[in-house]
């Protein structure tokens, strides 16, 4: 199974000074393309001792600091940033034959951002991150129903759900931000931002064209 990708070339000089505010336009983009949850990303992390775990998540924001998501902290992939801060996400838009690839250290967000972000879940997911011990067996499905109708019944639609104190934010600040453009016998467009110092030692960002 195999697709040729016909795409326009990706150049140095059709990209943005920063990462964000390139991901920002291929951002909108994906959205405008329509396709089923152009937010979704890969994020994978690792044990201190390198062994690997990665699962899909909705990105729920990104600026200048990186790109937020939020989660369980005692989830696997919350203990395992909580050991070992660096992450890499993948986001994966297929129907425009681009990728972009991230790789930075995850920190928490603050409570005040991650409370902000609670309230404006929908009523149901605000009960489901208490019901769920992410990550954590259980019986049965039937077990986890029971749980989220305790929960339904102690906090009705309408009321306030409290934000359980286990779960939040993290936000990944990126090190480097590759964009990958699709092309036909795989001569891929591969441009990878690198953070780097500047001669005011200043932060700032350096270009690099990878092989496909």
């Amino acid at each position: 199974m195999r697709e040729q990708y016909r795409s326009t070339p990706l150049l140095e000089t059709d990209l943005a000074a920063a990462p964000m505010d390139q991901f920002a336009r291929w951002f909108a983009e994906a959205v405008a393309c329509a396709f089923p949850e152009p937010n979704a990303m890969v994020v994978a992390t690792a044990t201190p001792e390198g062994r690997p775990s990665s699962r899909m998540v909705l990105l729920k924001g990104f600026d200048d600091r990186g790109f937020v998501f939020y989660t369980n902290y005692s989830s696997r992939k919350g203990r395992e940033i909580g050991a070992n801060r660096q992450v890499s996400l993948l986001f994966p838009w297929h129907p425009l034959a681009r990728q972009v690839i991230v790789t930075g250290a995850a920190a928490r967000t603050g409570r005040d951002e991650t409370a902000a972000y609670f309230r404006t879940r929908p009523h149901g997911s605000q009960l489901g991150a208490w019901a769920s011990d992410q990550s954590a067996p259980i019986g049965s499905r039937e077990d986890l129903l029971q749980r989220y109708e305790a929960l339904a019944d102690r906090y009705p639609e309408g009321e306030q759900v409290p934000v359980p104190p286990h779960w939040g934010g993290f936000r990944v600040v990126p090190e480097t931000v590759e964009f990958w453009q699709g092309h036909e016998n795989r001569l891929h467009d591969r441009l990878r931002y690198v953070r780097a110092e500047g001669p005011d030692r200043r932060p700032g960002w350096r270009v690099e064209r990878l092989c496909p």
